[in-house]
């Protein structure tokens, strides 16, 4: 197994969550380096049964040797699709630790970190076609403003993208230093870090087709779940936040909640906790990697009315 491959952010806070039956049957959709999954498989009895997935070929290293365990590695935008395969039609509880693992952070030549240079790829799946270089390099200008805008949250992604598409006529942005040269006269002074957090953040969205794939996963829990079955979520943006509680509150991603003929609230979740829960001082202390995580818990409803 990997040395720190992933420090598991909130682990008993999310694995609490579950509220664990011992024969139940669990799925841990970020697989990782295996933290959560451990945790869980620890709760369960021998009839118990555990589904872990991640589309990271580098996390089949840490695969668990254990009968009730199997590493799926697919997106787990595929989920009902893959666990139809071993006739599971229904589980008691589902986790998922969003966002990237130490692991893609600490490995330079991914791509995923502002602390290296190395080349522009952010894949999480590396068989993928999509690069980060292939969206800097061949994305309209106004398509790529519009995904800074969107899914980095940067008010001035007009001129950022202007800026990428100067320099890609002149040469191909192919590196971490070369975007981060192309953009330089837009990076504010004494921020950075959290400017380019937020370049990356939008390039890789939308490399992996992250949103898409947690709104994948949302819609099927709904389906999944037995009744009183858990949902557990780690969350690190307001964009996966969003969504997260929006599901769970509403049943739906934006708009309002819809109700029967007698006012009641026709939503698939109840939350478990109205607030989200946030790290220990002692865990940001212990794990920088931990400050913006958000942790929302939900069970599964039967409206009676429906």
């Amino acid at each position: 197994m990997m040395e720190e491959y992933h420090k598991p952010v909130m682990l008993t806070e999310s694995v609490d969550g579950l509220d664990i039956k011992p024969d139940g049957i669990y799925i841990d959709v970020t697989f990782g380096g295996g933290g959560h999954s451990k945790s869980i498989l620890s709760q369960l009895s021998p009839d118990g049964r555990l589904f872990a997935f991640d589309r990271d070929p580098d996390a089949a290293a840490n695969s668990l040797d254990d009968d009730r365990f199997e590493l799926i590695a697919q997106d787990f935008k595929f989920l009902k699709n893959y666990l139809r395969f071993y006739r599971i039609s229904q589980v008691d509880g589902i986790l998922a630790d969003l966002g990237v693992s130490s692991h893609q952070f600490n490995e330079g030549e991914r791509g995923f970190s502002i602390r290296f240079d190395g080349p522009l790829d952010m894949r999480m799946d590396q068989k993928s076609l999509l690069t980060a270089a292939k969206v800097v390099n061949e994305y309209e200008e106004e398509d790529l403003s519009n995904l800074l805008f969107q899914y980095g949250e940067l008010r001035n992604s007009r001129k950022i993208a202007q800026l990428i598409a100067k320099q890609r006529a002149e040469q191909p942005i192919g590196t971490i230093a070369d975007l981060k040269k192309a953009i330089q006269s837009v990076t504010p002074w004494g921020k950075e870090n959290r400017f380019l957090a937020q370049v990356f953040q939008a390039l890789r969205i939308e490399v992996n087709g992250e949103l898409e794939s947690l709104k994948g996963l949302l819609e099927q829990s709904e389906e999944l779940l037995r009744p009183e079955g858990r949902l557990s979520v780690i969350t690190y943006h307001s964009l996966e936040d969003r969504l997260v509680k929006n599901y769970m509150q509403k049943g739906k991603f934006s708009g309002e909640v819809e109700k029967d003929f007698f006012g009641n609230k026709l939503t698939p979740f109840e939350q478990v906790n109205r607030k989200p829960i946030v790290p220990t001082e002692e865990e940001l202390n212990d794990n920088n990697r931990a400050r913006s995580a958000k942790l929302r818990v939900a069970k599964r409803i039967v409206n009676e009315s429906v």
